[in-house]
Parts: structure tokens; C-alpha cells; sequence
């Protein structure tokens, strides 16, 4: 798929129906990334009565970490492609009891801000999703206050992350086309070097990327299995229309590739590790 609009329209699609089950997993998902939300809140350093804007929000967990810190007089605005998303962070900011944030669904190459309007910008996993990353951050850069600043996560390589490894796995079986390197996805913006061009091009000053590792922990491989199927889109895609002799030959090549990390009381300590990135308006 080349062609923009359809890449948008079909990434907005697969986390529209994604949602549920990220919802249903957010718990265990964000105790295993709270290091990735701790390291980007602390990076913006938000204050008393600030703007935070958060893109690619998801269930919002990042950004209502912010929200705590600019207390009452400040302002969050927690922000998803999906409305569905949107959806879900609105319902789990209720149930925190944040009322010092507002949703909205918002593309982050199409920032619906004025310039120089917000004192912090947070993304945790969303610049490596869009078509065009660079015009996602010159209006990350645009809608930033002079002084203000972005704190950004994206995957490091495929080696650090077996978690992601049921794109790779459905290829290598023929149960799915390999994934285009160049495409957006969860390892576009692996390379350091070039995250930390991108950035900078976009305008941004004083980039710094620093490495933050993961674990993420289940009861069994059966577990960690039910996980992918509910997060991974690719998963929610594929594994219904597989025969079962081919659902069988995924599980067993998934259960092979992750049984280096099974623990000697059968639960399993997946690692991980995010690039984070902060830079200055």
C-alpha cells in the first residue's frame, strides 16, 4: 500500500478495532511501559497550571501522569487518530478522576492547535506510526511555546523487542506478506541516528535519546499468546482467518521463539526497549 490517505485510512481502521482490547489488557500493558511514561513525563518537567498536549494517547496513561503535575490550574489535552481511543482514555480518565484534561480525536501530522499554544508535548509509540514522522514533528514544533518541550518513544531494533515478534513470525510461515522496513510500524524509527535527524529537521534543539528497558510479564506462554492476539493488530487481522493447522504452526514457532525467556516457575519476562527522545522548542 502506497498510496497516503490509504495508509491513514487503514491504520485508523485497525486501532479503531483495536481499542477494545487495549482497554481490556491496559493494566499489564502500562505496568510494563510505565519506565517508557515516567521517563517522558519527567523529560517536558511539566509545572503548575502548564499546557500538556499528548498525541497518539491511547488509553492516555502518559499524559494523565502530566496532568497530576500542571494540578488544577493546568491543562491537558490527551489526543488519538482513533476515536475509539479517544473513547477509551475519556472513560479511564474518569475512573482516575482527572478533570483537568480534554479529548479529542486528532492526527498527529494535522495538529488541530494554534502555534505556540501548548508548554509540553508528550508521544509515546506514535511518531513511528505516521506516514510523514517529519511533518508530524514540525507541527509538534509549531504548536510548541518558545522554551517548551517534546519527550517521544519509539521501539529500538527488532533484537530488543521478542515481544514483537508475531509480524515477523506470520512471514516467515507464509501466513502474511513481510512488512515493508521503510512503512510505518513499530521499529520505522529504530535507527538512533536517524531518529535524532528527524527531530532536529523539524526545527527542535538539544536532541537527547536515552534507552529505556521493559519487561513485560505474564503467568504462561498461553498468556503472553492471548496478549498478542489482543494487542497486536496484525494478530487481530490474520489468526481468525487461519486454518487450524496453521493456528497450531504459529503457536508452536511463537512458543519457540519466546521460550528463552520462560521462568523455571513457567511464567514468562519478555524484554523490551523503547528510545526516548526529548528536545527544546
Amino acid at each position: 500500500m502506497t498510496d497516503p490517505a490509504e495508509q491513514r485510512a487503514a491504520m485508523r481502521e485497525r486501532w479503531e478495532e483495536a481499542a477494545a482490547g487495549w482497554s481490556a489488557r491496559r493494566e499489564e500493558f502500562q505496568t510494563a511501559l510505565e519506565p517508557v511514561s515516567r521517563w517522558l513525563v519527567d523529560a517536558i518537567d511539566p509545572q503548575p497550571g502548564q499546557t500538556v498536549l499528548e498525541l497518539a494517547a491511547g488509553l492516555g496513561d502518559t499524559g494523565f501522569l502530566a496532568a497530576q503535575r500542571v494540578g488544577p490550574d493546568g491543562r491537558l489535552i490527551s489526543t488519538d487518530g482513533a476515536e475509539a481511543m479517544v473513547e477509551a482514555a475519556k472513560a479511564h480518565g474518569a475512573q482516575l478522576g482527572i478533570t483537568n484534561a480534554e479529548f479529542k480525536a486528532m492526527e498527529l501530522e494535522w495538529i488541530d492547535q494554534e502555534a505556540a499554544s501548548v508548554d509540553g508535548v508528550l508521544c509515546r509509540f506514535g511518531y513511528m506510526l505516521c506516514v510523514d514522522p517529519e511533518a508530524a514533528l514540525r507541527e509538534t514544533r509549531r504548536v510548541l511555546r518558545p522554551g517548551g518541550r517534546v519527550a517521544l518513544a519509539v521501539w529500538d531494533e527488532p533484537r530488543h523487542n521478542p515481544t514483537f515478534a508475531m509480524g515477523s513470525v506470520l512471514a516467515e510461515l507464509g501466513l502474511a506478506e513481510p512488512g515493508d522496513p521503510s512503512a510505518p510500524g513499530p521499529f520505522a524509527l529504530a535507527d538512533r541516528e536517524r531518529l535524532v535527524e528527524l527531530v532536529a529537521s523539524a526545527g527542535l534543539v538539544d536532541v537527547r535519546v536515552e534507552a529505556v528497558d521493559v519487561v513485560y510479564r505474564a503467568a504462561s506462554l498461553d498468556e503472553v499468546w492471548e496478549q498478542q492476539r489482543d494487542l497486536s493488530p496484525t494478530a487481530r487481522r490474520i489468526v481468525p482467518t487461519l486454518s487450524p493447522a496453521d493456528h497450531t504452526r504459529l503457536r508452536d514457532a511463537l512458543d519457540e521463539r519466546w521460550s528463552a525467556w520462560v521462568q523455571s516457575d513457567g511464567s514468562v519476562a519478555l524484554p523490551g526497549r523503547a528510545l526516548c527522545a526529548a528536545a527544546d522548542a
